[in-house]
């Protein structure tokens, strides 16, 4: 008696997991976004909406919250992945929430305009209709990350309540909300690190090139390279130095913190991440003001 059984590979069922939670969000929402920052989970994540709804279009637009302290590549690749897809691109401006009153800039040496998003973003949000913004947060990243369901539900604040979240049995999604509510969605919440560069160097995604080696002025600050830019206020003892180094993750020059590293090809950077036991947001400045930055920042509506 012959059984012929169709086995997956890991990066398979994760794939197919995804895709099911994006068409999900699709056949329970009205006006879904993907948060799109630039960052390779934002940029995994829309390559599975390309595939999820293959051969049409990515049936919803791109949303970008820019803070104005940017890396200048991640922006490059955003407006280069925007006109490749040919989707439809929101751009919500911190900069014009400061100018409207709306938030007001740090100041100091460690100021950062990275909380000054939750505004922003609840700002984009309500104005667009928005009831599912898709972001690529993943359980591994951060322990308050750890607690996010598939279907986050967000209340009329646009506040999350880690207590106060839906049963996911069976995978079964449900996405009912009342008016002034909407949702996060977290299609790769299940993978990890790894995962996602197994699978980007599976599916050949174009990457923006921080996150290869290369050489770059930064200076030694808080236990991680910092990149030297024109919004770096330098202390006295502080030196601008040139090492050859790369990112793990993406967030604002000002708090994006690099490794030292020769990892220049996708082989290179898979076989340095699988030694590595430091989550890879440890670089990021703004993730050490608190044990509990990333919840504080989550509870009041950020990504």
């Amino acid at each position: 008696m012959s059984s012929n059984k169709y086995y997956l590979n890991y990066l398979d069922e994760l794939e197919s997991e995804a895709i099911y939670i994006l068409r999900e969000v699709w056949a329970q929402f009205q006006n879904p976004v993907i948060l799109f920052s630039g960052g390779k989970d934002s940029i995994v994540l829309t390559h599975l909406a390309k595939k999820a709804f293959y051969p049409s279009k990515i049936p919803f637009p791109l949303m970008h919250v820019d803070t104005g302290h940017n890396f200048p590549e991640t922006i490059q690749f955003r407006d280069d992945i925007i006109k490749e897809l040919g989707v439809n691109l929101i751009v919500g401006s911190v900069q014009e929430s400061i100018d409207d009153g709306r938030v007001a800039e740090e100041k100091g040496k460690n100021a950062t305009r990275n909380a000054l998003q939750i505004t922003t973003l609840l700002d984009a949000i309500e104005s667009n209709k928005v009831d599912c913004a898709i972001g690529g947060g993943r359980r591994d990243e951060e322990k308050a990350r750890a607690k996010e369901r598939f279907f986050s539900h967000r209340d009329d604040f646009g506040q999350w309540d880690p207590k106060n979240q839906r049963p996911e049995l069976w995978n079964i999604l449900n996405g009912k909300y009342f008016e002034g509510e909407h949702f996060r969605a977290f299609p790769i919440s299940n993978w990890t690190e790894m995962d996602v560069w197994n699978y980007i160097k599976r599916e050949n995604i174009a990457i923006p090139s921080l996150y290869y080696a290369h050489e770059r002025e930064v200076v030694w600050r808080q236990d991680a390279w910092i990149p030297y830019s024109e919004f770096l206020v330098l202390e006295d003892h502080e030196e601008v130095v040139t090492k050859k180094i790369r990112f793990r993750t993406l967030g604002d020059i000002t708090i994006t913190g690099g490794i030292e590293s020769d990892a220049d090809t996708l082989a290179k950077i898979a076989d340095e991440v699988a030694g590595m036991r430091q989550t890879e947001r440890g670089n990021r400045s703004d993730d050490k003001r608190s044990e509990s930055a990333m919840e504080d920042r989550k509870r009041q509506g950020y990504f």
